[in-house]
């Protein structure tokens, strides 16, 4: 099989994530060993390595992964995201990218986010649209979340985090109404 080669460089929480994506890409992986490393010094030489380089974050979809997205994406706002599904990255009680199909891992770096350009305007999603849509306070409206963040491949988030990734990442209102109708049928 052919490796995707990808361009950009990608970050990754650890070393057994560095060796599954190695079976499916080619591409310059680095591992950030964990939200513990992720420190002042390693967040200055990523800031440094973004001034010339494109970068994908690639974190594992549970509390960790997400604060070290959180974390990095503040330092570097306009980095791309890849995000992978609970269920994809799950095995036995392990949480975590290198637990992911090589289709998978290749479907979520196919499928990357990137940051809405800010001078676009104001917010394309507001609070009724979660409400109208079930996405919030409804009995499977966490259920219905998942799903989207599955079908738009931006993750799993909570009401409020939902509404600030719909309007953060390039999702157009067609994708988000797409998505939800696949969710009803």
């Amino acid at each position: 099989m052919e490796k995707l080669k990808i361009n950009e460089i990608i970050l990754v929480e650890g070393r057994d994530d560095v060796t599954a994506l190695k079976r499916v890409v080619d591409a310059h992986i680095i591992a950030l060993n964990g939200f513990s490393a992720v420190n002042k010094k390693t967040l200055k030489k990523l800031e440094e390595l973004s001034k010339t380089n494109e970068m994908i974050l690639f974190t594992d979809p549970d509390f960790a992964g997400k604060k070290i997205r959180s974390v990095i994406e503040s330092r570097i706002p306009k980095i791309k995201h890849a995000f992978i599904s609970k269920k994809e990255a799950t095995k036995v009680d392990n949480i975590g990218v290198e637990n992911a199909s090589d289709a998978s891992i290749l479907e979520a770096l196919k499928h990357v986010i990137t940051h809405r350009d800010e001078s676009t305007g104001g917010d394309i999603f507001n609070a009724s649209d979660l409400i109208d849509n079930g996405l919030t306070s409804g009995s499977n409206s966490k259920e219905r979340r998942a799903k989207l963040g599955d079908i738009l491949k931006i993750g799993y988030y909570n009401s409020k985090q939902l509404l600030k990734a719909l309007n953060s990442f390039n999702i157009s209102r067609e994708q988000f109404e797409k998505a939800i109708s696949e969710i009803d049928s």
